[in-house]
């Protein structure tokens, strides 16, 4: 059974005093449906203790990281009590390892959770009351393990809930790094010791052979010292083990080699541990490929820029730049930070963010001070990224986040925290080994006897019983799944693809059904205002006054459009202001207007919840407004109906190729789910070659829905993450589009799409596709290795054949998962 975590954490919610507040409701929703939660609720506040959220929950399902990102893009901030750091550190280059560190850390006082991946990077979370980031360091350089060196890639982020904090050794800027090293002689002390083993491996074998004339301690003092270059970093492995009471397969190799010195066989484990040591090296080295794909992408962002401040220009350190700085841009310079054009045109390359393969034309905002009020509104032609790089054109932009919170330090930071997020793949092998190592020591145990029932001496016996320790340790099986997701998620990020750890990378791939969001995600998402129908005396300058000063007040994309024609159509002449917004979800909106009431949405908002209904003529409207497929809103003012507004969307460009393109992948059911009628619904599902279309959905609909196709298949819900969380977070993997300039977009998918392309999602779903076969071919591979050697060496193959098999299948399992990195697939 599934061992389950009971944390109860506190959520701060200043501004939301009652655990029932919408909020809570919604972080609710985004967590009960996820894969690895239990059970969640929230007990109300007493006194002066705040409202709890209780979760119980799998932690190598689903990791509390990953709970708090779902309740900051909920609008929910868990107690500062709460920290994660994330540190890139030395001294982890492979899987063992890194599980040797995780099992440290876990066992500190404090530590919630601790995850460390083969590339160095090391994730905890921690109580802030019991523990702190300099005895987590202390600990971890109790380990060999220290922060990475100066020179290297940007460390990633270290923070809590109050905001972002550098990590050790930074000392505030984002390209220098502490001084520590990884070893005797830097990061590839390994790779050194492995070779100071073969030359001394070879340097023994030579004098016993040819230098006859040599002592004849010299052979044996080569061999010995080869064992201790060779088995340096094996023993320092195997003890960190015995300390957690685990017995790995480092531990079965330094047997195997003690054994074989036992025997007087010097050379053969000399020739055991340099292989052993060499292959480890190697794989640091392969891994440090995937792990160098990723760190290209942070170093992408400048470090200084040009700005105007006081009517001067000045070149300042990106770490410098404030919120409302305008910087200048030359032709063909990165940008340093996310922000709005505020003057040029120019057409920027965001590959490097969004993996758009064409430069982007982009153009001034027309209104800076509306940008700056609501920069999350600002239109994709205005709005620009850090480390995209300029065209032709110089220009101007007006900063709206810090460095550290620009999209691409985003997405950085937030694959670094994927990489130390298991696949199912990853935790059934380790189940698997956990179990597996325990009987290959029984089997090597009954072998020692082989003697009591086969006429041969024990020492052929002990000999047959180390070899077969080699055979059957499962080195290259520990390898074969964390070095397909770690290539697989490098490369999905180098495309603007953000997947957020092992399980939804693989469980993207074993999709056969996926439900889409209509608007925004299908279409456009920038309707238009096709039809005005004034009712009940109402002038059409009225219906649109009344609905642009309300909507004005809202960030949706229909409200958008309203304001934006309805200015046009009102000469530009802004309206009263409305204030005391409220949204009903899923409904429409209700504010204030000169001391009147006002409701905007669709009819079904009205003659429910205490809403009178709408008068014949307004009905009517807003019925042939949608059988002629327009989306509908009705409008009205105190007691008065002044209307229905019939607004037009327009399928995407790429909507009918990127589906074609998915059932060529395999997915073979597409639905499309929308709150909208059902016959735009229909309509629009038509034009992009959807067979089926459901409309009329309130979001706790889209919910149901999702979870009845879940019972059926593996389903995803694409959708742009703000409207449909909770029916993402209810589907087996949550795919939001547009993420690169959506913070909640980021936070609650599983795979965000940084570019508003459609035709992202099959290049993500086939890369996908791809690394689950990579997994299941290296996985093949480990066990069927195992398979052929341990009777191979039972039937009396040597150690050395062994080992050389043996570290030969591990390279080879890590070298097919580097081929990700090279996938192209369907762009």
């Amino acid at each position: 059974m599934t061992h389950k975590l009971r944390l109860d954490i506190p959520l701060v919610l200043p501004q939301f005093p009652d655990a029932h507040d919408a909020v809570v409701k919604r972080l609710l929703q985004d967590l009960q449906g996820r894969q690895g939660i239990d059970r969640v609720h929230v007990s109300e506040a007493a006194g002066d203790a705040p409202a709890q959220l209780c979760i119980h929950f799998d932690p190598q399902a689903l990791p509390l990281a990953r709970i708090r990102e779902l309740a900051q893009a909920a609008g929910a901030r868990i107690a500062e009590r709460f920290a994660h750091v994330l540190w890139q550190m030395e001294g982890i280059g492979h899987p063992r390892r890194a599980e040797t560190v995780t099992g440290h850390l876990q066992g500190l006082a404090g530590v919630l959770q601790a995850q460390a991946s083969a590339t160095g990077l090391v994730h905890i979370d921690f109580d802030r009351r019991l523990t702190g980031e300099p005895a987590l360091l202390d600990a971890l350089a109790g380990l060999g393990v220290t922060p990475q060196q100066a020179g290297a890639a940007p460390p990633a982020a270290a923070h809590g809930e109050a905001g972002h904090r550098h990590a050790p050794g930074e000392g505030g800027h984002g390209h220098d790094h502490a001084h520590a090293h990884g070893g005797l002689l830097g990061p590839n002390t390994e790779m050194f010791f492995a070779l100071a083993c073969g030359v001394l491996l070879g340097a023994g074998a030579a004098i016993s052979r040819w230098a006859t004339s040599a002592p004849s301690w010299a052979p044996l003092a080569c061999f010995v010292l080869a064992y201790a270059f060779g088995g340096f970093y094996t023993l320092r492995e195997a003890v960190d083990n015995l300390k957690l009471r685990r017995f790995e397969i480092d531990s079965l190799m330094l047997v195997a080699a003690a054994g074989a010195a036992a025997l007087g066989s010097w050379a053969e484990g000399a020739l055991l541990l340099f292989l052993f040591s060499l292959g480890h090296a190697l794989e640091h080295y392969a891994m440090g490929r995937a792990r160098r794909a990723i760190e290209a992408l942070a170093q992408l962002a400048p470090e200084t820029a040009t700005v105007r401040r006081g009517g001067q220009t000045q070149r300042l350190p990106v770490e410098q730049l404030a919120v409302g700085d305008i910087v200048l841009v030359r032709p063909n310079e990165r940008l340093p930070a996310d922000g709005f054009i505020v003057a040029g045109s120019s057409a920027i390359d965001q590959a490097p963010v969004t993996g758009e393969s064409i430069p982007v034309d982009k153009h001034p905002v027309a209104d800076a001070a509306a940008a700056r009020a609501r920069p999350d509104a600002v239109d994709a032609a205005s709005r620009v990224f850090a480390g995209t790089l300029n065209g032709a054109g110089a220009i101007e932009i007006e900063v709206t986040r810090r460095s550290g919170d620009s999209a691409l330090a985003r997405v950085v930071r937030m694959v670094g925290e994927a990489e130390t997020r298991k696949s199912p793949t990853q935790r059934f092998t380790d189940r698997f080994e956990r179990i597996f190592v325990p009987v290959v020591l029984g089997l090597s145990f009954l072998l020692l006897f082989a003697w009591v029932v086969v006429d041969e001496p024990f020492r052929e016996s002990f000999y047959r019983a180390m070899a077969v320790l080699v055979a059957a340790s499962p080195c290259a099986l520990a390898i074969a799944t964390p070095s397909a997701v770690l290539s697989g998620i490098a490369r999905a990020a180098r495309s603007g693809v953000l997947i957020k750890g092992g399980a939804p990378l693989e469980e993207l791939g074993a999709l056969t059904a996926m439900a889409f969001d209509k608007t925004g995600t299908l279409t456009e998402g920038r309707p238009r205002i096709a039809d005005i129908v004034p009712t009940d005396g109402a002038t059409e300058e009225e219906l649109l006054s009344v609905a642009v000063a309300v909507e004005s007040l809202s960030d949706h994309p229909l409200a958008a459009a309203i304001v934006r024609d309805g200015l046009q159509r009102l000469g530009g002449q802004p309206p009263e202001a409305a204030e005391g917004l409220q949204n009903l979800v899923g409904r429409g909106v209700t504010a204030r207007l000169g001391g009147e009431t006002v409701w905007i949405g669709k009819a079904g908002m009205f003659g429910s919840d205490g809403v009178a209904p709408l008068g014949d003529a307004a009905r009517a409207a807003i019925g042939r407004l949608g059988d002629s497929g327009r989306t509908t809103m009705a409008v009205r003012r105190g007691s008065r109906d002044l209307g229905a507004i019939g607004l037009l969307d327009t399928p995407r460009a790429g909507a009918r190729e990127a589906l074609q393109q998915l059932r060529e992948l395999g997915i073979s059911r597409m639905i499309m789910i929308s709150g909208d009628h059902s016959k735009v619904a229909r309509a629009i599902a038509e034009q992009v070659g959807l067979d089926e279309a459901i409309g009329d959905l309130m979001p706790e609909d889209k919910v149901e829905a999702i979870r009845r196709l879940r019972r059926e298949t593996r389903v995803a819900m694409v959708g742009d993450g703000v409207n449909d969380a909770p029916a993402m977070a209810n589907a087996t993997v949550g795919i939001a589009m547009g993420a690169a300039g959506s913070d909640v977009a980021l936070e609650t998918a599983d795979v965000a799409l940084m570019a508003d392309d459609l035709r992202h999602l099959p290049f993500a779903v086939g890369l996908s596709r791809h690394t689950r076969a990579v997994i299941r071919q290296n996985v093949f591979v480990s066990l069927g290795i195992v398979a052929v050697l341990v009777p191979a060496t039972i039937m009396g193959l040597g150690i050395g054949a062994a080992v050389a098999v043996h570290e030969g299948s591990t390279l080879l399992v890590v070298f097919n998962a580097l081929r990700l990195l090279a996938y192209r697939g369907r762009r």
